[in-house]
């Protein structure tokens, strides 16, 4: 064979081998395309707003750090307006056009389960950021969540009341998914909580006036507290309207409404005295200085408030999590393949987030237990924490 022949095959297998390279190539450098759809607008916009403007800051961030793995994040952000239909359209469209590799958001509990199906037939990994228990109970493999359960706020509730020397309560809740879902939770862990439900009132998304319910709860023999399982406007239409009647008995909320917006919706004085469990990311200046989470809060806090020019809330602490946990399961396992990605979320342990400290499973697809919950009191129109 000539040297010009020699040459010539060389060539040709030199190209051959950088045509072949260059889909891994690619592949190293093309964006993670990571899907979000979030109630931006509509009834849980409070809820949703922070979430998209979290994920978009960190995002930049991460970015701007030199990626994952050397690839940049390409977040797809969808608003279903709190429409659980428009929500599994958007999902479905994350999967077939816009083959995303994983899932950061479901605002509510409602949305949440209708796009569930959507990215578990895809075996793409999903991670929640709304409330209700049956997201993750019983586990589906691909699907997780970041906030802590409806059941867990019933538990905490329950224990503060039992604290108090109380045990006959009152359930006022909304008909909403997050309602229905922390009802029923509350219902089946009262009696092992030494509660006694002696009356259970509900009211409907669009309800602007909860007097008639509250008003049969307080002519209600023995009752000793009001428990509220609801979010939105709903909760703040229940805390004025329970002012308004001149009701004295504890009022509790649960974490659905874990913002300042909530206070500013119901009024300061209205809301004095509620209590209700919530995320440590409210108070966390007022945490001890040997708290593991202290510090990630302040600094998600301090960047959040920065940024938005917007208080702080535990919803968009919920989209920091989720977009955290991630990230550190992709570098983990160095692959966006699904089931990969599934594994290594599972496999986080210890990671500190704004919920708390995570600790997940194959059996736990949250990974927190009811330490990470912190019962907080509105005074003077703040939250204080007043336990543990």
């Amino acid at each position: 064979m000539g040297i010009a022949s020699m040459l010539r095959r060389g060539a040709l297998a030199l190209g051959a081998a950088a045509i072949v390279a260059l889909p891994a190539l690619a592949q190293r450098n093309d964006p993670i395309r990571i899907g979000a759809v979030l109630s931006v607008t509509g009834p849980a916009s409070f809820l949703g707003d922070p979430e998209d403007k979290t994920l978009r800051l960190y995002v930049n961030r991460i970015n701007a750090a030199g990626g994952v793995n050397g690839r940049p994040i390409q977040l797809i952000v969808y608003d279903d307006g709190g429409d659980a239909n428009r929500a599994r359209t958007f999902a479905t469209r994350l999967v077939e056009d816009d083959r995303v590799v994983a899932m950061v958001g479901g605002t509510t509990t409602g949305t949440t389960m209708a796009m569930r199906p959507v990215f578990e037939d895809a075996r793409i990994p999903f991670i929640s950021l709304a409330g209700g228990i049956e997201i993750i109970d019983p586990v589906s493999p691909y699907t997780f969540k970041t906030p802590h359960t409806d059941r867990m706020a019933c538990e905490k509730i329950f224990s503060d009341v039992r604290a108090r020397g109380l045990s006959r309560v009152a359930l006022i809740s909304g008909t909403d998914g997050f309602g229905q879902s922390m009802r029923t939770q509350c219902q089946r862990v009262a009696q092992a909580a030494g509660i006694t439900i002696v009356a259970d009132e509900q009211y409907g998304p669009r309800d602007s006036d909860m007097t008639p319910q509250l008003t049969r709860i307080r002519n209600t023999q023995g009752v000793e507290a009001v428990v509220n399982p609801g979010f939105g406007q709903g909760p703040a239409i229940v805390t004025r309207n329970y002012a308004q009647l001149g009701i004295r008995l504890p009022l509790y909320q649960s974490h659905g409404v874990a913002s300042a917006q909530f206070i500013q919706l119901a009024t300061p004085q209205a809301a004095e005295g509620v209590r209700l469990p919530a995320a440590a990311l409210l108070v966390a200046e007022q945490l001890p200085a040997n708290d593991p989470q202290r510090q990630v809060l302040i600094d998600y806090k301090t960047a959040f408030e920065r940024e938005t020019g917007q208080p702080v809330s535990t919803f968009g602490g919920h989209a920091y999590d989720g977009l955290m946990i991630l990230v550190e399961a992709i570098k983990r396992a160095n692959s966006t393949d699904g089931t990969r990605l599934r594994d290594a979320i599972r496999a986080t342990r210890g990671f500190v987030g704004t919920g708390g400290v995570v600790n997940m499973s194959a059996t736990d697809h949250m990974g927190l237990d009811l330490s990470a919950f912190r019962m907080v009191e509105i005074r003077n129109g703040q939250f204080v924490l007043i336990g543990n």
